[in-house]
């Protein structure tokens, strides 16, 4: 007798991601580049209201993805009300700075792939995972441009900074599990993510203090590699606060960077 009237409720409770190391990334990618801007507005504001939105109407596109050929209603409303507003507080930022534009563009490219992905059940992929990040770590420069309504080469920098950074932990998690737990992927990774923050810092793109903040998932990832046989088995809890303590080190030294120095 219930179940009729079940469905209506489950159908407007909103969906919320689960991923809650992405809100860290988002948060964390987002205050790098606010700090960068060394202001705070109301564009400021609607730019992390926009990305946290953008960031949630993925979840039930995705689900509704997974579903194939069945419809869950409540997956396409909060699909649509969430990347409806997200797509109007992008076309107004955008209207205030058009730069934007291609932070949009990036942005929409990178859902579209992780779509493609998702259909082809590829979505836990280094590829796809990597571009996820690349398109959270976006949250960077949104914040910057949307702040500034300038561009700086050293943006570029800066997001690819949060970006190697947390693409890290992508390598690590996947060292939990037995099918994905070669060392060789990780080591790779860093090696070469450590040679492009140095060349981003050698072509100015980068200032040494930001730089340096890779050098915390350098060590975080030393860290698991030593401590291999707990991290595997390690409870989830201990991992995300793992996660969570190294982002924010990382976050505290890039806005110690960037922030400008007020004398007492």
């Amino acid at each position: 007798m219930n179940a009729p009237d079940e469905e209506p409720i489950q159908m407007w409770q909103p969906t919320i991601s689960p991923e809650h190391g992405v809100y860290i990334v988002l948060l964390v990618s987002f205050l790098t580049g606010a700090a960068a801007a060394q202001e705070w507005n109301i564009a400021t504001s609607l730019a992390l209201v926009c990305a946290f939105l953008g960031f949630q109407a993925e979840h039930p596109i995705v689900l509704q993805i997974k579903q194939r050929k069945s419809w869950k209603p409540r997956f396409v409303l909060w699909g649509s009300v969430y990347s409806a507003l997200a797509f109007g507080i992008a076309v107004y930022l955008y209207r205030q700075t058009p730069l934007l534009l291609w932070i949009d563009l990036a942005a929409i490219a990178a859902l579209i792939y992780d779509a493609i992905s998702v259909f082809y059940r590829q979505q836990k992929s280094i590829v796809n995972e990597l571009v996820t990040f690349a398109a959270v770590c976006l949250s960077a420069p949104l914040a910057y441009i949307a702040t500034t309504n300038h561009w700086e080469s050293s943006l570029l920098g800066l997001w690819l900074l949060n970006t190697l950074f947390f693409g890290s932990t992508i390598f690590m998690v996947k060292l939990r599990k037995p099918k994905t737990d070669s060392l060789v992927p990780g080591i790779v990774y860093h090696s070469i993510a450590g040679l492009i923050i140095i060349g981003l810092w050698y072509e100015h793109w980068l200032a040494w203090v930001p730089a340096i903040g890779f050098t915390i998932g350098l060590a975080k990832y030393s860290l698991v590699l030593w401590q291999l046989d707990w991290y595997k088995t390690a409870p989830i809890r201990q991992v995300a606060v793992l996660e969570t303590v190294a982002a924010f080190l990382f976050l505290s030294t890039i806005a110690l960077a960037l922030l400008p120095i007020h004398p007492l």
